[in-house]
């Protein structure tokens, strides 16, 4: 197991009873040794309930009270966990292949930190006896679903969304009773579609053909304003529009931000340059990708402002191109207040951008009409080993003009170059591919940012193709690779 840019995760052979007890040990130990209670949680991956069973007897050995809230979304226990002023573990593998799971740890006041994970890395813990890793899991505690609920109603308002239809791509999201009820709850219709009790690893920055193309025929046959989902744990929003057109994420992080009336935006560097190019807001900070850097980018803005007693304090929000959303600072509007949730969530962008397009008299499709035509693509490689992903990086950002005739043949020469994350280069026509290994999985991820949808589209597919032709070429003339 090793950590990522969001939690512990790795095959599910190798996350057994006594690894996951040690895992949530080190936790209690060197992050939260002062707890007296844990919430757990987890996502609809069969292996998540042993797990979480391993990781609250490891707590209850501890002399800690477990609250076991079942399957629910990641931010949706991270809530619910503080308003207990508790910490809290997920089980979840997000979006990743079905072989893999993983556990994320928050303090009470929100997801650990980089440092954090280096604390629990060198403590040194007990590994337990069998027999105290064979105990049940408590009872659910079912108020954390009407927690996450009443957060949303009470700040949408109860008829936001009076006479929308939307349709919920249900699969195997840990997400897909409570967004109902949530919808419902503000007067939508809702018709669920696409429910399994197979699990699916939806990537909401790599959305898979065949839910394209079935987003589309739902759009036909049933006619809605909106389809949602999520990926597995629910921290990413899949929104689409009446036509069944999934929107990108850093676009919904934009329209999100723009309808909270954020000040200050936060980003990983693969998000759409459309952020700065609208000027909508008076400050956007770049970072690399991952929630907690996200998270610390938010941080480091709270940490600046000293406003007077007649200054408002800034709105800070941050988003990732993967469309999950982090609430920095409380929000205001309409009478309505909402809490700083700084963890990645799904159901904010979804509510905001539905609300949007109705106090707007608009569809959906036409929300981001004011925005600057910039479009992104991004896929990924998978099987892709780590190691492999950082040297090919490595050689490309050391020959630039290779860089250039491997990745965009026909875009230029590079004319800035970021290595903040991965490598991102920028063309002399305004075409840019980022590649990076990715911090969950053997995958090396492309993004890839033009000023046309099927510019972008060729890029990325185009860059990813290249790699794979030039690894396969030094694999034949490396017999032992």
């Amino acid at each position: 197991m090793a950590f990522g840019t969001s939690g512990a995760r790795g095959l599910v052979t190798r996350m057994t009873p006594d690894v996951c007890s040690a895992y949530a040990q080190a936790f209690l130990r060197a992050v939260c040794p002062e707890a007296k209670n844990l919430v757990i949680g987890h996502d609809l991956r069969p292996s998540s309930p042993a797990m979480a069973a391993a990781c609250a007897q490891a707590a209850a050995n501890a002399g800690l009270e477990v609250a076991f809230v079942g399957a629910l979304p990641t931010p949706a226990v991270a809530h619910y966990a503080a308003t207990l002023h508790a910490p809290s573990i997920i089980i979840t593998g997000s979006h990743i292949p079905f072989d893999r799971n993983g556990i994320k740890f928050y303090r009470a006041e929100g997801e650990i930190s980089k440092a954090d994970e280096q604390a629990m890395l060198s403590a040194t813990v007990a590994l337990p006896q069998v027999d105290e890793l064979l105990s049940p899991l408590p009872p659910v505690e079912v108020q954390a679903q009407q927690v996450y609920l009443r957060r949303y109603v009470d700040f949408f308002g109860a008829q936001a969304l009076q006479g929308l239809r939307v349709a919920v791509y249900e699969h195997s999201s840990a997400a897909r009773d409570v967004l109902r009820s949530i919808l419902e709850a503000l007067g939508a219709q809702v018709l669920s579609l696409g429910r399994t009790d197979t699990f699916v690893p939806i990537d909401t920055e790599a959305v898979r053909q065949e839910d394209i193309a079935q987003a589309r025929q739902w759009a036909q046959a049933h006619g809605f304003d909106a389809i949602l989902s999520t990926d597995g744990d629910a921290d990413r929003p899949l929104i689409g529009d009446e036509q069944g057109n999934w929107l990108r994420g850093d676009v919904v992080g934009i329209l999100c931000a723009q309808y909270l009336g954020a000040d200050v935006v936060v980003t990983p560097v693969s998000s759409n340059t459309a952020v700065e190019q609208s000027a909508i807001f008076a400050r956007v900070i770049r970072t690399r990708i991952g929630s907690p850097h996200v998270i610390a980018g938010m941080e480091d803005v709270a940490s600046m402002q000293a406003p007077s007693r007649k200054e408002e304090p800034p709105v800070v929000v941050g988003y990732e191109a993967n469309g999950g959303f982090l609430l920095g600072s409380e929000v205001v509007r309409s009478g309505g207040h909402l809490k700083a949730l700084p963890t990645r969530d799904a159901v904010l962008p979804m509510l905001a951008l539905l609300c949007m397009a109705r106090e707007k008299g608009c569809r959906l499709s036409e929300l981001s009409a004011h925005l600057p035509r910039r479009y992104t693509a991004s896929d990924r490689l998978q099987d892709f080993a780590t190691e492999t992903s950082r040297e090919l990086i490595a050689r490309l950002g050391g020959d630039m003009g290779h860089a250039a005739e491997l990745l965009a043949s026909d875009a230029g020469p590079v004319v800035a170059a970021n290595t903040i994350d991965g490598l991102r280069l920028t063309f002399a026509n305004g075409d840019i591919v980022h590649l990076r290994p990715s911090g969950n999985a053997p995958e090396l991820r492309c993004y890839a940012e033009a000023d046309s949808e099927a510019r972008a589209r060729a890029l990325c597919d185009g860059a990813l193709q290249s790699v794979l032709s030039l690894s396969r070429e030094e694999s034949h003339e490396q017999p032992g690779r």
